[in-house]
């Protein structure tokens, strides 16, 4: 049984309005007579936007202009930057469905999963604009010698962050990560793919209407050969979510000048599927880990380990749902998945699966392109006897494909779930939480789930996200989302005592008062 299909909408139903693209194309920081890229809808194959294209001048330009913004930007009260994204939440809600429109008709992804993305956008933002008043003031921190050193800390902005947000998730990856840079006192120049860049421009529009000056945020949209560089030596700090071959790229460029940056990189993901799982739950979470944007995230999970004890009965429950997914195109919620985004994400899936077919990989489901439905349309696939001479075990796929495997045990499912260089996000599920959490705990990874694929994590803005070994350096959300914006500074002032021999005492007495006050203060626990 294939996966099942809803009706398409019509052609007219899968364009924005002219006015709309007009509008957004207008704030590309490029020139007059910049040339244009078309945008295509995935879903369909025609053009959906022509974007004009930065230059390397335009992008040093952008960089003027937001420095001189930000100088201003970052005198005013840190009550004050955050107006404008206390007012965001209502204007989102009030026009969901036009950024849904715009995220689905840019991306290809199914209406529920946009739905993920505006979700994150309208939580992460409000949840910083909270909280960035007490992250962001003053600080008192333990002098040397208490009551006569009295230190506080500040945070002053980076000054200008470059931000590089991927094509998967434009709308939460762009605008989740400069709302923080933002309200720390920054500007930002922005470089969303040129794909899926019209959702960028959408909430960009969006907050200079609700108070934000217009020259903090530049966005610059072009080639990164043509433009990368100039992006790179402009950038105070530099924030970049995508492949790890890029991230490397970008911190051996950005090394020479000391620039800080952090990255979020790929991921193989496992989860693990213990023993007392309840099955109807875990095959339904499975679904949702594996396939949710096609499997376009980078904390899909794209390896699953099953529990010998449960695997007859988890396998034909899974294979089962995944088969009856619905797959379209529609601007509803009636899809299940959408399609890919790009050509080059169909290749690399048909390629993955083709060779380890080809080597003995069993194919239990999908498995196959759907040119009926679309362009880019490949069926959610699930395979077995997948071994370590196929590219699909440990690279990543970056699609609707997920590979399932037998485990004996749970050390045998923590060792096979460590084995890989990626430690992005992982999943285990279990009756017993707490049981759960002390396998979580074994897993090499910066984000663990139990009974969830990567939302309880992921949308926990309270926690930090991000990954462990070739997965990422550095953090989103959480305090360290917001500060990592930052540069601590500590003033220190020092009260009645010199920090050095009062009167006529000599260095000898000295040190011998000074030992002694010390082992007083760990006695008086001080310190």
């Amino acid at each position: 049984m294939a996966p099942r299909t809803v009706p398409a909408e019509g052609a007219a139903e899968h364009t924005l309005a002219p006015t709309l693209i007009e509008r957004l194309t207008s704030r590309v920081t490029a020139a007059d007579d910049a040339p244009k890229a078309a945008v295509p809808a995935p879903f369909t194959g025609a053009t959906l936007a022509e974007v004009p294209q930065s230059g390397p001048d335009d992008v040093r330009a952008a960089f003027e202009r937001a420095r001189q913004a930000q100088r201003a930007w970052a005198r005013l009260p840190v009550a004050e930057r955050v107006r404008p994204f206390l007012r965001l939440t209502d204007a989102l809600v009030e026009r969901r469905d036009e950024i849904l429109d715009v995220i689905q008709l840019e991306t290809g992804k199914a209406r529920r999963h946009a739905l993920e993305e505006f979700l994150d956008v309208a939580m992460c933002t409000l949840y910083y604009a909270r909280r960035a008043p007490r992250l962001l003031r003053p600080q008192r921190r333990k002098g040397m010698l208490p009551g006569l050193t009295r230190v506080r800390e500040l945070r002053h902005p980076k000054g200008v962050v470059a931000l590089i947000a991927p094509w998967n998730y434009p709308f939460a990856l762009g605008a989740g990560d400069i709302a923080p840079a933002l309200m720390a006192g920054n500007a930002v120049v922005h470089k969303p793919d040129t794909q899926t860049c019209l959702s960028s421009l959408w909430i960009r529009d969006l907050l200079v209407s609700l108070g934000l000056p217009g020259d903090l945020w530049q966005i610059v949209v072009g080639d990164p050969a043509e433009i990368g560089d100039p992006l790179l030596e402009g950038a105070d700090y530099v924030s970049f979510t995508g492949s790890t071959r890029g991230g490397r790229a970008i911190a051996e460029k950005v090394a020479p000048r000391l620039v800080g940056y952090s990255l979020e990189l790929g991921g193989k993901n496992p989860m693990i599927v213990l023993a007392d799982a309840d099955v109807e739950r875990t095959a339904r979470g499975a679904v949702r880990a594996c396939f949710t944007n096609a499997g376009q995230l980078c904390i899909s999970i794209e390896r699953l380990y099953v529990h010998q004890d449960v695997y007859d009965r988890f396998v034909p429950r899974f294979v089962e749902l995944v088969k009856g997914m619905r797959l379209g195109s529609g601007l509803d919620f009636s899809a299940d998945m959408g399609s890919l985004t790009y050509p080059r994400q169909l290749e690399a899936v048909t390629r993955h699966v083709d060779q380890a077919v080809a080597k003995g990989a069993t194919v239990l489901a999908g498995g196959r392109a759907r040119p009926d439905l679309g362009p880019l349309f490949y069926e959610p696939t699930v395979l077995t006897d997948v071994t370590e001479e196929m590219d699909l075990c440990a690279a990543e796929t970056f699609g609707p494909v997920v590979a399932v495997y037998k485990v004996a045990d749970e050390d045998e499912a923590v060792a096979r779930a460590n084995d890989t260089a990626y430690g992005l996000n992982a999943s285990v599920w279990t009756r017993n939480v707490a049981h759960g959490r002390r396998v979580a705990a074994r897993i090499e990874a910066g984000t663990v789930n139990i009974n969830d694929g990567f939302g309880a994590a992921y949308a926990s803005h309270d926690a930090p996200m991000g990954g462990f070994k070739q997965s990422g350096v550095g953090r989103r959300h959480g305090a360290e989302g917001l500060l990592k914006f930052t540069e601590p500074q500590t003033i220190a002032s020092q009260h009645l005592l010199d920090l050095e021999p009062p009167g006529g005492i000599g260095y000898e007495r000295f040190a011998d008062l000074m030992s002694t006050g010390v082992a007083l203060m760990k006695k008086l626990r001080i310190r």
